[in-house]
């Protein structure tokens, strides 16, 4: 059921099309007084009303008019009030900040030729991996979010090498940190008036993935060890993996990758209300 009374955060939000061929909103929403979750449908009609930026991950909402359907067991909503609005995401020195860490773990790879590939891709790319998010749906969903994501792993990984027993070489773990989720620049586009977020045309096309980007990208290059951690980041073959690690005898590094991946998509910021200043 929902309340008309209570204020909620927007989860996550995408648009499709109906059989009828007219367009459909999905809008989940968190209550912020109990923290359930509250699925939400929007027809057409109700979504030509709407600015597109009320739907942004983290803005705080109320239902003023809806109908709760039991047998689907969602919520039809047909008027929203804008409550509060969160970020877009990072700020322009919350960026900065963040890319000096990431520039900072390129300088800690010592193999020149490994270095200067690195840091080609971001000289290529850079601006625009600033600002692009880390997923469209689940999590760092926000501008910048792709780079706090990747900036996360590369730290975790600093924090958990010298734990292991197992000689790793830190070189390649930093590139594979670095360059894991590097297709998702291609992958998705952000609107960085609305902060909605969606797949990019064409990519998929192209690509399967954005793990087979950076694969290919590694093994044109000769870094055979940083494609085939990247390959595995995903961990599973269902879930994207081009290597799955219940196979036997893989090296320790792949499965490094892909939990302190996990570890920061599972635990990291979720949206960009996260950052918001109290």
């Amino acid at each position: 059921m929902f309340s008309t009374e209570v204020i909620y955060e927007v989860v996550i939000y995408s648009v499709g099309d109906t059989k009828a061929g007219t367009k459909m909103g999905k809008l989940q929403l968190r209550n912020t007084e109990d923290n359930s979750l509250l699925n939400c449908v929007l027809w057409e009609e109700a979504l030509n009303r709407f600015d597109s930026k009320i739907f942004r991950s983290g803005n705080l909402v109320r239902i003023v008019s809806a109908t709760f359907s039991e047998k689907f067991n969602n919520c039809l909503v047909s008027a929203l009030e804008l409550i509060k609005e969160a970020k877009l995401g990072l700020d322009s020195s919350e960026i900065d900040e963040y890319y000096s860490k990431l520039l900072s773990y390129i300088d800690k790879i010592k193999n020149e030729k490994l270095k200067s590939f690195v840091s080609g891709m971001f000289e290529q790319y850079g601006d625009k991996f600033k600002i692009m998010p880390a997923a469209r749906l689940m999590h760092h969903n926000y501008v910048g979010g792709l780079l706090v994501h990747t900036v996360e792993c590369a730290e975790f990984a600093e924090l958990n090498m010298p734990k292991f027993s197992y000689k790793m070489n830190p070189d390649t773990i930093y590139a594979a940190c670095l360059l894991h989720d590097f297709g998702k620049i291609f992958e998705y586009t952000i609107d960085t008036e609305t902060g909605l977020i969606d797949y990019a045309p064409g990519f998929k096309e192209e690509w399967i993935s954005h793990s087979q980007y950076g694969y290919c990208v590694c093994m044109n290059a000769g870094f055979k060890k940083v494609a085939k951690m990247i390959a595995a980041h995903h961990g599973r073959a269902d879930w994207g993996a081009i290597i799955d690690l219940d196979q036997k005898d893989l090296e320790p590094e792949l499965y490094l990758i892909h939990f302190i991946d996990n570890l920061s998509a599972k635990f990291g910021k979720i949206n960009a209300r996260m950052f918001e200043k109290s």
